[in-house]
């Protein structure tokens, strides 16, 4: 009797193991997962979480979470189901394979929205997936160490409960251990914590500072990857913490060589965190420059894609921007041609970007002006900002440019050009550039003549108002009034008024038929008058003849 109640005990058994395998294979394709999930296998699954056997609790696990990793609807449906109490619950009580296992669903339901992420740290999953990362198998680390990275990367307070909970130690530590997986786990889970606030980068560049720099030059690529990211996180904040971060770096070369790293994600993050840390303060972005960035930004925007450079550009930008010094040396490093090239042939936003770093570099000095200037790059920023297919941010940053670039500069014979812009914001600093530079310089007021600007000027004054017209009127008092008449075009126009012979002047033949029949009519008239001249001769060469009879 005993032997068929084992029988049927040891199938049923068989029955459950044969399904949730089944279920965590059928989970790896995503073709099977919305026939799993109409099914209703969410609701088989979760009492299975509570199986007396471990291997049956451990698949159940793994198909829960390979199922909530592909889609937001079935990570409700986790959360709909109570599965996620239920888990936190068991969580510290269970062996290695099921927190392995369940990690990884909150993993994949919290990667989805705040919402759910919310969910979790509602369910109190944060404690105990703390105590995870203190776990002896690094691979229930690496698990815990995703599941909160994934919880923290939504939004500050999220970020905030994790820090709370005591995550950033355990962490830290867990970037020392020496499995590479859980060092990438690890170091991403701390940008992911440090990018919100500066309180919350605070505690991880107090206390890991020192190890995150050391990792710069990692021989990994996933690390630096990280690395670089967590460190432009951590100095964005503030000026305090840019400066902490290059006093532990020690050396900025290390920084700085791995914009030139084969990998693209690992030049795309350093540059990243090259513009935070010299945005913050001269000292730095002169320590950054020293270790020889310019001319490796510069040759790293030449070389790379435009989707690639962005943040190399705003760098050389944040550079350019603390000091005279640090934008010469844009300029030796031949930045304004990389810069020139990117803003004619790259995308909207890299060209936002070059505007920016021109501006940046040439509003320093006349010299610094004139050297933007110099390389051609006016013409172009004039186009897009007057062009009507130009989208809002590039037009605005390409005005904001011109505008700053050309108050310091002292080239005229480049600004001449802008002098038929029909835009006020661009032509009063233009007008008052010249007014500024040709009082006294009998030089450059010549060459304005000759050159065509006074003409210009004279040209459109009539069409100015205040105060444009002031500026006008004053580059106009400049000059002679012989010069301005020989040069005004309605000055013929003027003097022909005064005199009165404007009805007079004989008009121009509408075609060469009305001509030719004007010049026939003058030849008529020509012939009948010297017929008539004939006649008279004649009548007195016969009155002289009859008086002399």
């Amino acid at each position: 009797m005993a032997t068929p109640v084992l029988h049927c005990f040891e199938e049923y058994q068989k029955a459950r193991i044969s399904f949730v395998q089944t279920i965590a294979e059928l989970s790896t394709h995503q073709q099977n997962v919305e026939a799993l999930y109409s099914a209703g296998v969410m609701s088989l699954l979760k009492p299975l979480l509570l199986d007396v056997v471990p291997s049956i609790q451990q698949s159940a696990a793994l198909a829960i979470g390979r199922l909530a990793n592909y889609s937001i609807d079935l990570s409700r449906s986790v959360a709909e189901n109570d599965i996620i109490p239920q888990l936190t619950y068991s969580l510290p009580r269970q062996n290695r394979f099921f927190k392995k296992a369940a990690c990884y669903i909150l993993k994949s339901v919290s990667q989805h929205s705040v919402e759910l992420a919310q969910m979790i740290v509602n369910a109190g999953a944060l404690e105990p997936l703390v105590l995870c990362l203190d776990e002896f198998d690094p691979s229930v680390k690496e698990a815990a160490a995703f599941a909160l990275g994934h919880i923290a990367k939504h939004n500050e307070s999220l970020a905030r409960q994790v820090v709370e909970a005591r995550a950033v130690d355990s962490l830290l530590l867990c970037l020392q251990e020496p499995e590479l997986v859980l060092k990438r786990v690890a170091s991403q889970t701390l940008a992911n914590i440090c990018k919100h606030t500066e309180q919350l980068a605070q505690p991880v560049a107090e206390n890991g500072l020192d190890v995150i720099c050391s990792y710069v030059n990692y021989t990994d690529t996933a690390i630096k990857r990280n690395v670089c990211n967590l460190l432009a996180n951590i100095c964005k904040h503030s000026n305090e913490l840019a400066t902490l971060v290059m006093s532990k770096l020690t050396n900025p070369q290390k920084l700085v060589n791995c914009l030139k790293d084969p990998d693209e994600i690992v030049k795309q993050n350093a540059a990243m965190c090259i513009g935070e840390i010299v945005n913050k303060s001269p000292e730095c972005a002169q320590e950054i420059c020293n270790a020889g960035a310019p001319l490796i930004l510069v040759n790293y925007i030449a070389n790379s894609k435009a989707s690639k450079k962005l943040y190399a550009i705003i760098s050389l930008g944040y550079m350019a921007g603390f000091s005279d010094r640090t934008a010469t040396m844009l300029i030796n490093a031949n930045a304004l041609e990389v810069l020139k090239n990117s803003l004619e042939n790259d995308i909207e936003q890299v060209k936002c970007a070059c505007c920016f770093a021109l501006n940046l570099i040439g509003r320093h000095s006349a010299q610094h002006a004139n050297e933007v200037v110099n390389s051609g790059v006016l013409e172009t920023m004039l186009f897009y900002f007057m062009d009507k297919k130009t989208g809002d941010d590039l037009k605005e940053k390409a005005k904001k440019a011109l505008i700053e670039i050309i108050k310091k500069c002292s080239n005229l014979n480049n600004l001449e050009p802008l002098l038929h812009v029909s835009n006020d914001d661009i032509l009063y600093p233009v007008l008052n550039q010249y007014a500024t530079y040709l009082k006294d310089n009998q030089t450059e007021l010549s060459n304005f003549a000759r050159n065509g600007g006074l003409n210009k000027v004279l040209s459109i004054k009539n069409t100015l108002k205040e105060p444009l017209l002031h500026l006008a009127n004053e580059i106009c008092s400049y000059y002679p009034t012989e010069i301005i008449n020989y040069y005004n075009p309605e000055y013929a126009k003027i003097l022909l008024d005064k005199i009165g012979v404007e009805d007079s002047a004989p008009k121009e033949p509408e075609n060469k038929e009305e001509e030719q029949e004007e010049v026939n009519a003058k030849d008529a008239k020509k012939e009948d008058k010297n017929k008539g001249v004939n006649k008279v001769d004649k009548k007195a060469a016969d009155t002289k003849a009859g008086k002399k009879k």
